[in-house]
């Protein structure tokens, strides 16, 4: 039999679990579809250590961190998880609800949907020099779980977005040597990081090399690290025991492309009051939205998902309003986040 919910939010990354969070407020229990094994979205999977500097009250919190914060805040709510499975059906019943399908068989009979799929289904943008695949977990790597494993090893970082440069400042003084290669002077990454690498580099803490990877080093079966052209094709080789590629990722909206939503440049256009697609019922929050002004950081995520719950709210039971309440004062609030018992 289907499971039948009130909201389905698809996507267990920062914006989905906050969103748990602003519904359970509201009194409405969610169900969470992820297609990874575990919840935290890119920010488990792909760099979990990566230190995250504008979540407000936080100077700095690793990204693992700030999702087992946001699990611990959402435990009152107790939503239910569908990990390991992707939204393979979406379709819209005569009734106005919704029958959603997942890889692994489960059906839900659903009056909303919440997409918070951060960039869909995505891949990190792989190193395709031959023999590269053969390497790849053991020294060519596309997250870095453990950084101290580098500790004393040689490291060579591709890229030269947010996710490179952070890595390059947050290693360069843990390991024995540490060059950073991208294809152009030009980087993507944040005007202060880069300022920071610029100025190791002229102590010579790191090196900094323009240039595109060519060819693996091997030698008796051994990784030992990249031949790379520079601009004028001339090529150098840079030992290495690892490799850390941050080429960004290849988003993929899957099966969502074939919704029926209204979509920009591969994200779902949505409105800014109630951050609903151009489907009744259907919302979106997070990096997978687009509209104007938006800017994707994980705080907009938030804003998105508080006010997508009042929507959901106001969807669900259309003829009652939806009353603002604080949770410093209200008993209503203190109820549905458990406090109850602790205030006695």
């Amino acid at each position: 039999m289907p499971i039948h919910a009130n909201v389905v939010i698809i996507g267990a990354g920062p914006a989905g679990l906050f969103q748990v969070f602003e519904l359970g407020l509201l009194d409405i229990h969610a169900h969470v579809v992820d297609a990874l094994p575990r919840v935290g979205g890119q920010c488990a999977e792909l760099y979990p250590e990566k230190p995250i500097y504008d979540i407000p009250a936080f100077p700095v919190i690793d990204a693992q961190e700030l999702v087992d914060r946001l699990v611990q805040q959402i435990k009152p709510f107790k939503a239910e998880f569908y990990l390991s499975q992707t939204v393979t059906e979406l379709k819209r019943r005569s009734d106005g609800r919704f029958t959603l399908r997942t890889s692994a068989g489960t059906e839900f009979d659903t009056a909303c949907v919440i997409i918070a799929a951060g960039l869909g289904a995505f891949q990190p943008r792989k190193l395709r020099t031959p023999g590269a695949a053969d390497f790849e977990g053991r020294n060519v790597h596309y997250r870095i779980k453990q950084p101290e494993n580098f500790a004393g090893k040689d490291i060579l970082i591709l890229g030269g977005g947010d996710s490179a440069l952070d890595w390059t400042l947050e290693l360069q003084d843990k390991v024995r040597s540490l060059t950073l290669v991208h294809r152009r002077p030009d980087y993507r990454a944040q005007p202060t990081s880069v300022k920071k690498m610029k100025a190791l580099a002229k102590t010579g803490a790191i090196r900094e090399f323009q240039g595109m990877a060519r060819e693996i080093m091997v030698e008796d079966g051994v990784f030992g690290g990249l031949r790379v052209a520079d601009e004028e094709d001339t090529m150098h080789d840079i030992h290495a025991d690892h490799v850390c590629v941050f080429w960004g990722l290849t988003p993929n909206l899957g099966p969502i492309a074939d919704w029926g939503l209204d979509i920009e440049k591969r994200q779902v256009l949505v409105d800014t009051e109630k951050f609903q697609t151009s489907e009744r019922g259907i919302f979106a929050v997070g990096d997978i939205n687009t509209y104007p002004g938006k800017k994707k950081l994980i705080l907009s995520g938030f804003h998105e998902a508080a006010l997508a719950a009042f929507a959901v709210r106001q969807h669900l039971e259309p003829d009652k309003r939806v009353f603002l309440q604080y949770t410093t004062t209200s008993p209503i609030m203190h109820r549905r986040l458990g406090l109850e018992e602790d205030e006695k």
